[in-house]
């Protein structure tokens, strides 16, 4: 690919397309009323998944896109813990207290801010307010900097079976641009506690595009993290957003390696992988070929949700928290964001939504078409528009992006399949606008492409 397509299509603003439509079109003419109908049609012949978010760090990482509140005391995180408990029972008696769970996934950030006996805690609430099916899946974003040893044991019995662990780079002089210094030698102890306790599924997280990061510190943190065989690691590129993330702005933009460098670190990611043993997955994952994630990318049945790529086909998933999006059948739901006003809603007894979105018999056919090709860098254009009711030609038919797309190269158009080129995978965000009928109407600013 060359470097002016780079530019053209890397330096855009796009969404990551974990739900459509994006956030940015939710709606606060969609609220508890809507949220609890749909909760009501839930049923209990489908399992869901729940999302909990728990917005508590002990320090900021600057490059953080999260939404999370820094404390070093621990009554701001139980009065929080107090309300989510208060959120789930008004849930659960909206949907009723035997809808089957499958999925859990505890998000931030930094869920393991709190205290072994409150996780504990909260695991039996959501299990007393749900019926969890045998062997659903627990799953929590660590940071192993602050995990203690009684907090692992902890996970271990309440049925967690994967951890995600934030490593983002381990070039000391990355993470002194960012705010977030945490040794090998961190990593690897928490790694080696959670597989004790019987936690076997390891996740890492690791960012290119970050400050002052080259891709020989790329290629040494994938030497490093190789070491400690997570089983999935998520690679994904920093999104510099300080109008919206004030924190931001103490990184120094100058430091900031532009589209050419970020695309040439995420390869140079990718291929140190690759040698590793993983198998590519989607845009920015990678799994050991032996992996569910792995598995489910060669059999084309991979989803992608608000955690990035999936095995997960729940079609409900429960958001609880401040900020937490939910999806259900109709559409998406989120809560509020500040914590005040959310646990303010919950104390009354009102479902937490400030926003959200019912989707159209359109929307449903577009998401499907962005999902695929988010999973599979390809969409059968005329099998999904038959299969939801629409002509053949309804998505191709004066789509001047497409078209500009496929002129450029970036992808190919044949019997309505649209495919995206090997060599522009990394551009794939790209395509999907192009399916988007939302994009560049709200004014938002999303991560760069590449």
């Amino acid at each position: 690919m060359s470097d002016s397509l780079v530019a053209k299509y890397g330096d855009e603003r796009l969404p990551r397309y974990t739900s459509y439509p994006t956030a940015p079109a939710f709606s606060a003419a969609v609220g508890p009323s809507e949220y609890a109908g749909g909760l009501a049609t839930i049923g209990k012949a489908e399992p869901i998944s729940v999302y909990l978010h728990v917005p508590f760090c002990r320090s900021m990482c600057w490059y953080c896109g999260c939404h999370t509140s820094i404390t070093r005391q621990d009554a701001p995180v139980v009065e929080y813990l107090d309300a989510m408990s208060q959120e789930i029972e008004l849930v659960s008696f909206a949907a009723g207290n035997d809808v089957p769970v499958k999925n859990v996934h505890f998000g931030g950030g930094t869920p393991t801010i709190m205290k072994p006996q409150e996780f504990t805690a909260l695991m039996a609430k959501l299990r007393s307010a749900f019926a969890f099916e045998a062997g659903a899946s627990v799953a929590v974003e660590i940071d192993p900097r602050t995990l203690t040893l009684p907090m692992i044991e902890a996970l271990g019995e309440s049925g967690v079976d994967r951890a995600s662990l934030g490593v983002q780079s381990f070039d000391p002089v990355v993470q002194t641009a960012i705010n977030r210094m945490q040794s090998f030698e961190q990593t690897e102890a928490a790694v080696v506690g959670l597989r004790s306790a019987g936690i076997n599924n390891v996740n890492f997280d690791l960012i290119y595009g970050l400050p002052k990061q080259t891709v020989e510190s790329c290629i040494e943190t994938v030497r490093l993290a190789v070491q400690l065989r997570p089983e999935r690691l998520a690679v994904f590129g920093y999104a510099h957003i300080p109008a919206f993330k004030k924190h931001q702005r103490l990184i120094d933009e100058a430091s900031l390696p532009g589209a050419k460098q970020r695309n040439e670190q995420a390869e140079a990611i990718a291929q140190e992988l690759e040698r590793a043993g993983y198998a590519r997955i989607g845009l920015d994952h990678f799994a050991l070929p032996e992996d569910q994630l792995a598995v489910a990318a060669r059999n084309g049945t991979m989803r992608r949700n608000f955690q990035g790529y999936t095995t997960d086909d729940c079609e409900s998933l429960i958001g609880l928290g401040a900020s937490a999006i939910g999806r259900l059948p109709g559409g998406y739901m989120q809560n509020h964001v500040p914590m005040g006003l959310y646990a303010e809603r919950v104390a009354s007894g009102v479902l937490p939504t400030a926003k959200g979105y019912l989707l159209s018999e359109e929307d449903k056919l577009r998401a499907r078409v962005i999902e695929r090709l988010m999973c599979d860098f390809e969409a059968d254009l005329g099998r999904l528009s038959r299969e939801s009711g629409f002509d053949t030609g309804f998505l191709i038919e004066r789509n001047e992006r497409l078209s500009q797309l496929a002129a450029d190269g970036v992808a190919t158009i044949r019997d309505d399949r649209v495919v995206v080129s090997k060599d522009a995978r990394f551009m794939v965000r790209a395509v999907a606008a192009a399916f988007d009928a939302y994009f560049g109407s709200h004014g938002r600013t999303h991560s760069k492409a590449a």
